[in-house]
């Protein structure tokens, strides 16, 4: 017996990402993202070294190789992740992820005092690479390239939360569920992105990430 529920449209397909090693495919509930989790990342910033936390729609998730440049911004700036998977019995696995960022809209949303959904949560605003199950790793080298170029560079053992104590956080505030994806905060050398640029993110032990913006321009 069918026990769901009418709807008066069908629902929308989830997001599904690839996992390394396996047919089934991982399907995203939430995104919670973490900011200020390296102390070289908040002084460039200016902000105090204590890590904030905010949050993406499923649909800002993406495994496009290509995508578009986003629309209403002039400064849109990477920032490499480390992304932790969540399933039913705690930790899946991780992956390696960007977070894109309207910088200009965040910086005009913060001098209003307003929240920054429009600087961090637009559609593809995180891509994320396929993910390995597993324990989530606590050191390793962290880096993002563009066009060749290297503009960010640390390690994984830099992060002022590491795996365990991010989790203890997050479920101080939200019950985490499977499906859950943590973004866990960018090292320092986050800088604008152009369109047509080729964006190249490497975790230690993940799987590469390699993003090209297409040359839609900025709107």
């Amino acid at each position: 017996m069918n026990t769901s529920p009418r709807t008066v449209f069908a629902p929308p397909a989830p997001v599904c990402l690839p996992v390394t090693g396996m047919d089934a495919r991982f399907p995203v509930h939430r995104i919670f993202c973490v900011g200020r989790n390296y102390a070289e990342h908040a002084r460039e910033m200016n902000s105090p070294a204590e890590p904030i936390f905010f949050m993406k729609p499923a649909i800002a998730a993406t495994t496009s190789a290509h995508l578009p440049f986003p629309a209403a911004t002039n400064d849109l700036h990477h920032e490499v992740e480390l992304v932790i998977a969540i399933g039913p019995e705690g930790v899946f696995g991780a992956a390696t992820g960007i977070d894109l960022t309207r910088r200009d809209q965040q910086k005009r949303m913060k001098d209003k005092g307003a929240p920054w959904e429009i600087a961090k949560s637009f559609e593809a605003s995180a891509p994320i690479g396929p993910i390995r199950p597993g324990p989530v790793p606590i050191t390793g080298r962290i880096t993002l390239d563009i066009d060749g170029t290297r503009r960010q560079t640390g390690d994984l053992s830099e992060m002022l939360l590491g795996g365990r104590e991010l989790l203890e956080a997050l479920n101080t505030y939200f019950t985490l569920q499977a499906g859950d994806l943590i973004f866990t905060g960018t090292p320092a050398g986050v800088g604008p992105v152009q369109p047509g640029q080729t964006l190249n993110a490497r975790i230690e032990g993940l799987a590469p990430l390699d993003v090209t913006l297409d040359e839609t321009g900025p709107q």
